[in-house]
């Protein structure tokens, strides 16, 4: 049995092992933390459960997939639960949209704010659906784009299709209201693009949505870990937990295994989970890349950050549903702050994750488990976290209080737990404390983004945020089957030769 290790345990890492199992790897998992997840890691205290990263799961049928691979049923694992509306979004006058797949629901809350907007949302998710097609029906989400001759041949459909356009400007093209702007083309930020740069390739989300609904999973999205490391292990995969990876070791440009701490792991590939930019600048020798030098990597650009707070609240919030999003009035001037000028502004726009709302298991009776995303620069940014992160958690506190709103939620505050860019340096080797690695700008996209099969060392292959098709729950899982796509594909081609030698 050829043998595999994949360093790092998150959704594409865990994937990706799972595919590689079942196609008769011998797979080890190296993860650097006590638990699997990578990133979708949970925090329990004081009977309150926080998901820690990953707060929502689209497009079911490709995580599905995962389990069908192993020859197994999701349902047998997960109880998965569809959250309708699927969103609120609270915007700056304290008007609000409850976002949701039903056309006319959308319609009805859409015709209070401009008429002629309700009046095109059916031609805007007709183009949104194009583009999911294209992604998912398609399959070139699943597919690599590390040929040049493969990517050219996809021109023509992508300009007629104007998927290169930015997100922000396909959406101003069907809405004149801002509000609804901003509901259509806000959902790069979830995936740490930038609305106003981001090609509209990924305006296929709103119909993704639709279509296939916003869920989660009893117990939190922890479970979808859980889930995945049970099948590994059931197929007969090895997990080591707490072994952080030191180095890919090479031989004649090729890898040969992976050093953790004081063992030595021989494979035949390696793929890795880790940050990409923290993968090749620190686990890969300087002499095998040719490519990605350390000065490619640092002209690259990498997506925003997060600022986040894990609240345990002795009160309940009902104007909060399970996903609400709270605006600022300014939508591209707070996006250039935080992708461009690198400042840390006095208002901001948040997201708030309450699972209680669906899952009252995941807090005490008649409390709320709260986790509040707030989007700043990444470590570019001159901010000292370290100083700074008690100052701007109350600066939130008191804005959600008073400004928007949730009464006596400092005085009913019994768990406070802060994450900050730093924090995704130091615990997930993220570069810069990008929380999705590389940002899904145009000329970071498709064939030109890094590709799931290294362009420097062979048999060294990628899966997760920073490789194609992207971030966000569906889009890594999309890049595992990427990813086992190029393995068995070059494991083809190799046996081949060897048959013809």
């Amino acid at each position: 049995m050829p043998k595999a290790i994949v360093i790092g345990s998150g959704f594409g890492g865990l994937s990706t092992a799972i595919r590689l199992q079942a196609k008769g790897f011998n797979v080890t998992i190296l993860e650097k933390q006590k638990k699997t997840g990578g990133r979708a890691y949970q925090l329990k205290k004081n009977g309150y459960t926080f998901d820690m990263g990953p707060s929502l799961i689209t497009a079911p049928e490709i995580l599905s997939r995962v389990f069908e691979s192993a020859g197994k049923s999701m349902d047998k694992y997960l109880e998965l639960i569809k959250l309708e509306p699927a969103y609120r979004i609270y915007f700056h006058d304290k008007t609000y949209i409850d976002y949701t797949g039903d056309s006319d629901k959308m319609k009805e809350q859409m015709r209070k704010f401009n008429p002629d907007d309700a009046e095109k949302y059916d031609a805007f998710m007709e183009k949104s659906g194009k583009l999911y097609d294209a992604v998912i029906t398609d399959g070139l989400g699943s597919t690599p784009f590390d040929s040049l001759q493969f990517m050219l041949k996809l021109v023509p459909r992508l300009f007629k299709m104007n998927a290169v356009l930015p997100v922000y400007s396909y959406a101003k093209r069907y809405f004149k209201d801002p509000r609804h702007r901003f509901t259509f083309s806000f959902h790069p930020l979830f995936i740490g693009g930038n609305p106003f740069r981001t090609p509209s390739v990924y305006l296929m989300i709103p119909y993704l949505e639709k279509k296939g609904g916003v869920w989660f999973t009893k117990g939190g999205m922890y479970s979808v870990v859980q889930a995945l490391e049970k099948v590994f292990k059931e197929i007969g995969g090895t997990v080591a937990t707490e072994s952080e990876a030191e180095e890919i070791l090479t031989e004649n440009g090729k890898a040969v295994g992976v050093r953790a701490g004081n063992e030595l792991y021989p494979a035949d590939i390696v793929v890795s989970n880790a940050d990409l930019a923290h993968t090749y600048k620190d686990l890969i020798d300087k002499k095998d890349r040719k490519k990605y030098t350390d000065r490619r990597l640092l002209r690259m650009d990498y997506s925003m950050s997060a600022f986040l707070l894990y609240l345990g609240v002795k009160k309940q919030y009902p104007q909060l549903l399970h996903h609400t999003l709270i605006l600022s009035e300014r939508y591209r001037g707070l996006v250039d702050d935080i992708f461009d000028n690198k400042i840390l502004p006095q208002d901001q726009s948040m997201y708030l994750h309450v699972p209680t709302r669906t899952d009252p298991s995941m807090a005490p009776e008649k409390c709320e488990s709260m986790y509040v995303l707030v989007p700043v620069a990444n470590l570019e940014a001159n901010i000292n976290w370290s100083e700074k992160k008690q100052d701007y958690a109350k600066h939130i506190l008191n804005f959600l209080e008073h400004d928007f709103g949730l009464e006596e939620l400092q005085e009913n505050l019994e768990i406070m737990e802060i994450f900050t860019p730093q924090d995704f340096a130091i615990y997930q080797n993220a570069y810069l404390g990008s929380a999705w690695g590389v940002e899904p700008r145009l000329l970071q996209s498709a064939y030109f983004r890094p590709h799931n099969k290294s362009e420097d060392v062979e048999n060294l292959y990628f899966v997760g945020a920073s490789t194609h098709p992207g971030a966000g729950v569906p889009g890594v899982l999309l890049t595992a089957e990427a990813t086992e796509y190029a393995i068995m594909r070059d494991m083809e081609k190799q046996n081949s030769k060897l048959k013809s030698a």
